[in-house]
């Protein structure tokens, strides 16, 4: 499948909106609210059953957020978090049976023996703090380098948990499947290896690995309706892929890519090369894509089973239209000017949205 490129396309403002500013787009119109404020570089969001959410903050902090932006005290019981460069407390998920087990997963940096690697953690939410708490995973082999430490998470239609890592600045780590690092994990909501994963039995393979050959997985979403795993990776300068992931596939990091080095050296003559998986939509220039949702609500109708992608570089929202497994139109829906860390749909159908710095906050984007 040969990716659809995008070099620039859709609505673009030159500077930040204000707040309830009439946005409109394509298919709809909307405002954005300001949900809660005073966050440092919150990082990922989960709904629970009563309109509060819980929201991660990178420098290792959980705080709960109340259904009129309230923001508790850090919610104390976690493990102590490494934030270091771009590392630290970042995704939150719950488990699909929360309302009667409460059961809390995130993926946080932590030090161990040789370095730092992505975990993660399983906890029970008690209100002020969480209870059972237990690490279930940490990628090997650990390192002492500050970046691409991947984390997003999310439950498959299976029941198992899906875990994107980045290669940790160190590409060739991605093409070694002796090494967690740069792949797509997948894992029993207990953290143990399921039987039918593609490289189990292998002496030469992590059995924990699903797919490989990611540079950062940023984004990560079941497509409802299917069984489909999607997710999105930053590359280089350039090359930002939208995959669709096929189990144990190789997606070509750094054999194949549409990006090249920071200051424009060569990193591989090859975009696409046999035996390897094209991306279904790259972007050049790269717009650094973090949160991925698919749209299933009420409240924006011409949106419906479209991917909303963060832009970090961006600061606004994509908006892609799939046709089957393709990627045939973008919109780029302005935002506040900030740099967009998290996209995610909420029960109420509304897009919630995390503002990516030291004053971050949560956004929502309601019709117009």
């Amino acid at each position: 499948m040969k990716p659809l490129l995008f070099a620039a396309a859709g609505l673009m403002l030159a500077g930040p909106l204000a707040a309830q500013e009439v946005v409109r787009t394509e298919r709809a119109a909307f405002r954005v609210t300001p949900v809660a404020q005073g966050l440092d570089h919150p990082w990922g969001l989960a709904f629970l059953p009563n309109g509060r959410m819980l929201v991660t903050e990178r420098p290792g902090r959980v705080r709960l957020v109340g259904p009129d932006g309230t923001l508790s005290d850090p919610l104390a019981g976690l493990p102590e978090t490494v934030a270091r460069g771009q590392g630290g407390m970042l995704d939150v998920i719950l488990h699909p049976d929360f309302a009667r087990n409460g059961l809390v997963y995130l993926c946080q940096v932590q030090q161990g023996e040789g370095g730092f690697s992505s975990a993660l953690v399983r906890a029970r939410f008690a209100e002020t703090r969480f209870e059972d708490v237990r690490t279930l995973f940490a990628a090997e082999p650990r390192a002492t380098t500050g970046q691409h430490f991947g984390c997003r998470l999310a439950f498959g239609p299976d029941g198992m948990i899906y875990m994107g890592l980045g290669d940790r600045g160190r590409m060739e780590r991605s093409q070694d499947l002796a090494d967690h690092n740069g792949s797509l994990l997948r894992l029993t909501p207990d953290g143990q290896v399921p039987p039918d994963n593609p490289f189990v039995g292998r002496n030469d393979a992590r059995p924990e690995i699903w797919s490989w050959g990611h540079r950062n997985i940023q984004g990560l979403a079941v497509r409802p309706g299917t069984d489909q795993i999607w997710l999105h990776e930053h590359g280089p300068q350039g090359g930002d892929e939208v995959n669709l992931i096929k189990r144990g596939a190789n997606y070509g990091w750094p054999r194949a890519t549409h990006g090249v080095q920071y200051g424009g050296a060569q990193i591989t003559p090859h975009t696409s090369l046999p035996g390897m998986e094209d991306p279904v939509h790259v972007w050049t220039p790269s717009i650094a894509p973090s949160g991925l949702a698919f749209y299933d609500g009420d409240a924006f109708p011409g949106w419906r089973g479209n991917m909303l992608v963060g832009a970090l570089r961006g600061r606004h929202v994509a908006r892609l239209t799939l046709e089957g497994d393709r990627v045939v139109a973008e919109e780029r829906l302005p935002t506040f000017g900030e740099r967009i860390r998290d996209v995610r749909v909420g029960p109420d159908g509304r897009v919630y949205l995390l503002t990516d710095s030291s004053r971050g906050a949560i956004w929502r984007l309601d019709p117009a």
